[in-house]
Parts: C-alpha cells; structure tokens; sequence
C-alpha cells in the first residue's frame, strides 16, 4: 500500500475508477487470504465488505478496523436489513474480543459478517441487498434512491425512473439494474427544489429548479415526496458550504474524536504512572525512615544496655551521672514517641493515596459513560439542528416571497401615482390649453366686432357711393357681357365681381391699411 499510494494513486486523473482498481487488488489477494470455510454471503458481497474496510480503516500499516467502527457498519446493514441493533449481543462480542489486537483485519470482518452472527433470521438476499446499499452510501457517495415518475421535456409523457441522488448530481435510469441512463440532474448552491399541488391527476409533486432547466417529479406517496425535497434540500445546502458528504464528515470526526480520547487517555496514564511513581517513592522513603528508627531502637537498647552496665558499676560513685543519664534516656523516648507518630502519619498518607487511585478509577469509569451520553445527546442535537436549517430554510423563502411580493406591489403602486401625477399634469396643460383658446376666441370674437363694424362702415359709405352713382349716371354698373372665369360665391349668393377684381381690392386695401 505505500508503494501504490507514492507512485500510483497519487498519479490518478479525474476519470479513474478506483472501483475496479480495488477489483483488481482483490483478485491479486483474495484467493490467498479468504477462509475456506463456507459463508452465508457471495463472493461479490465479499468484495464490497473489502472495499467498505478500505474506506473505514485506520490510516496505519496493516490495515485494521477498530471496534468503533465495526459497530458503525454492523449498525448500518441490520438498518438496511430492517432489523433492531442489538447492542447487548455486540457488547458480548467486544467482551471476548482479543485485548492483544486493536482492531479486525479485512478477512476477519469478512469472515464475521459472513458467518451470520449478527444477521440470525435474514435470508442471504436480504444480506446482500443491505451489503450493496451500504456500499453504494460509503463507496459510490448515493444519498438516495428509487423509484419516481419524471415529466418529459418535449412530449410532456410522465415516464417512472430509477433516480439516484449523490453529492452533486441526480441521474436516472430505466431500472434499477443501471444499465440503461437516461439522463442528469446537475445541482449546485444555485439550485432549489419546490413542493406542487397536485394537478392533471399527479399527487406528491415537486420541481427541481436548475440553471438551465426545470424537472418536474412525482412521488410514490407524501413520505417520499418528503425525503427526496428534504434530501435534495441538504445535498444543495452542503454545496453551499463546500462540505463533504454526510458520512465522509461523519467518519472524519469520529476519527477525531477517536484521536482526542486516545490522547486523553494516554494523558490519564501518564497522570497515573506519575502518581504510581510518586507513592513508590513515598513508599521508600517510609521504608527508609523505618529502618532508621530500628537503627536508632538497636542503638538505644545498646546504650541502654552501657548505661545498665555503668549504673551498677558506679551507682554509688556517679548518682549525678545516672540522673543525666535518665534525663538523655527520657528525651530518646520523646524522640522514638515521635518518629513512631511521623510513621503512623506516613502511613496514613499512603492509606489516603489508595483511596485517592479508587476514586479516580471510579471517576474514569463516570466519565466514559457520561462520554456515551453526551454521544447520544450530540446526535439528538444535531438531528435537531438539521431540521431546524431546514425549517429556518423554508421561513427564509417565504420572507423572501413576501419580500417580493411588497416589492412588486411597491413598484405597481408607484407606476399607478407616476399615471395619476402624469395624468393631472396633462389635465393641468389641456386646462391652460382651454382657458389660453378660451382668451383667443374672446380676442377673436372681439376682432370679428370690429371687422364687422368696419364692414357696415364700408356697407354705408359703398351705399352712399351708388347713392351718388345712381345719381349721377342713372346707373349702379353697366351691363356688360359675364367673365369667363367663374364668379365667386358669398354668403349672400353670387358675387358681382371675379376673382381678378377681389384680389385688385385686396391690394387697394393693404395699401390703405399700411398707409393708415
């Protein structure tokens, strides 16, 4: 393996598949290292169990899997299977397993997989069938899949797909085997998915909105149509944060926090030998204080032997020497009455220290179940956290749409006074209009009055004028033969002079008027 990752993996492009890499792998060692003995699953089912250890194995050489995670994928094929995770049964297990190993090889979890004992009363199909969906959520990332009806794009034909949801993409197929595709989804941070009334007899309907198109699904019932929107909800929201997959993440920070409570542990022992070491030492050093007590009794008995000796010999001649000497002898037994106190104390402590290593125990034993609690509590945790992103999801694209909504509002209220302020302004000129051609027909009626009194002073002079004519020549005109051109027409009938005649008065008039 380090050889493969230094000058092979390390090499791979884009396109390779490490499916059949691993499938290669395995024809080179399974026939060498797979037991003999007869196992309820196939040898295809062996080969993902061997892909999935790759996957969860520790990052040390020989590859191992450590008890945690063989709960971990137990846990995950009795779920697949629809059975109840006997906890008990694999706290047995962990009982008899070997305290000289860390973890399980790869042959060794195939072999206890195979043998049945954590699958008692399931069929090899249904083994088979957990085995590959577990494969397919650890090694191919799928998050879900199943059966949906899909809406075409050109025919409008409602066809049912095999849909298969992984971290960046939906594609579906014809059936389930995978063999026939039919097309993708892509999905990235931009894309949403909507729930639809039911319509055109379709129930459970909801819409996957993507840049470039917009696929419209039906599910099987109210709880599928859920899981998928719910799913596909989280698939965005991880590309929106650039996260891994769910259980990639998962398996990250259980390593982790494998990590830390080996570190913690290692901690405690170091803790523990320095405090074992410590009561060594305090051990030896009561020991040593012990001897030199029996070395200061030997040597007291001693010089109370000489003093005996000397009393008698010189009782009479030294009776000054022997109260000296039983003051010295009472202050060696004040000195022996406080060396066996300062012992007793000694070994009181030590007393003490043993009662301190069984509380300690006892408190190691609190903490590693107050660890499975908070485990459990974490979990409940973050189950709650997600559904409450997802209900702070939906609360968000509502105040959106309701944002929107006032928005567009808004802008219609808007235009609606911008008509009303434009419309006044119009009524505003079309009334100047009025009140200026109101003042026009005042000015033009009141020209018309004084055209109209020039005219009857022109009537009456002319009137005078033929007066003096018919006066004088007896005559207003002369007969005369009628012009060719045609005469003009007043509003009294036909008038007695041509066109050429008008225009030789209007020119006399003009003249008359400039010169006025």
């Amino acid at each position: 393996m380090p050889y493969l990752n230094k000058f092979i993996l390390e090499k791979v492009q884009d396109n390779f598949d490490k499916i059949e890499f691993n499938r290669m792998c395995w024809t080179l060692c399974v026939k060498k290292n797979l037991t003999k003995s007869p196992l309820l699953i196939t040898e295809e089912d062996a080969f993902k169990i061997w892909v999935i250890f790759n996957f969860l194995s520790e990052d040390k050489y020989p590859l191992i899997i450590v008890p945690e995670e063989i709960e971990y994928l137990l846990k995950k094929l009795t779920e697949a299977m629809g059975g109840g995770w006997q906890q008990e049964q694999f706290e047995h297990y962990k009982i008899n397993f070997d305290d000289s190993k860390d973890g399980l090889s790869v042959w060794e979890l195939i072999e206890l997989i195979g043998n049945g004992q954590f699958s008692k009363g399931m069929d090899r199909q249904t083994v088979s069938m957990a085995i590959n969906e577990v494969f397919n959520e650890l090694i191919l990332d799928v998050l879900k899949q199943g059966y949906m009806m899909k809406k075409g794009h050109k025919r409008k034909n409602w066809t049912e797909r095999w849909f298969v949801l992984k971290p960046n993409i939906i594609s579906y197929y014809v059936s389930e085997d995978l063999k026939d595709k039919k097309g993708d989804i892509l999905l990235d941070e931009n894309c949403c998915v909507e729930s639809l009334p039911d319509k055109d007899g379709k129930k459970c309907l909801f819409l996957i909105k993507c840049f470039d198109k917009t696929f419209e699904i039906s599910a099987s019932d109210k709880k599928k149509k859920q899981e998928w929107i719910q799913a596909i909800h989280s698939t965005i929201h991880l590309l929106k944060l650039g996260s891994p997959p769910p259980h990639k993440e998962a398996r990250q920070r259980r390593k982790e926090l494998r990590k830390k409570l080996l570190a913690e542990q290692e901690e405690l022992e170091r803790q523990m030998k320095e405090l074992q070491a410590a009561n060594e030492n305090k051990q030896q050093e009561l020991e040593t204080v012990r001897k030199k007590l029996e070395e200061a009794a030997s040597r007291a008995a001693e010089e109370e032997k000489k003093r005996l000796q000397t009393q008698v010999e010189l009782q009479a001649r030294f009776s000054t020497e022997l109260e000296r000497e039983k003051l010295i002898r009472q202050q060696m037994e004040e000195q022996v009455a406080q060396k066996s106190s300062e012992l007793e104390q000694y070994l009181q402590r030590v007393r003490e220290l043993e009662d301190m290593y069984l509380k300690l125990q006892e408190a190691l034993e609190d903490e590693r179940q107050a660890r499975q609690d908070e485990e459990t509590v974490r979990k409940l945790q973050a189950r709650l956290l997600e559904e409450e992103s997802s209900k702070r999801a939906e609360l968000e694209k509502w105040h959106l749409e309701q944002q929107q909504a006032i928005q567009t509002t808004e802008a219609e209220k808007q235009e609606l006074e911008n008509q009303r302020v434009m419309k006044e302004r119009a009524l505003q000129e079309a009334m100047e209009q009025l009140a200026q051609l109101e003042l026009e027909r005042k000015q033009a009626l009141e020209q018309y009055e004084g055209v109209k009194k020039k005219l009857e002073m022109a009537t009456s002079k002319t009137k005078s004028w033929k007066d003096k004519v018919a006066q004088h020549e007896g005559l207003i005109r002369l007969i005369e033969p009628g012009s060719k051109h045609p005469h003009l027409i007043t509003n009294w009938g036909p008038a007695a002079f041509t066109q050429a005649e008008l225009e030789e008065r209007e020119k006399s008039w003009k003249g008359r008027r400039s010169t006025e």
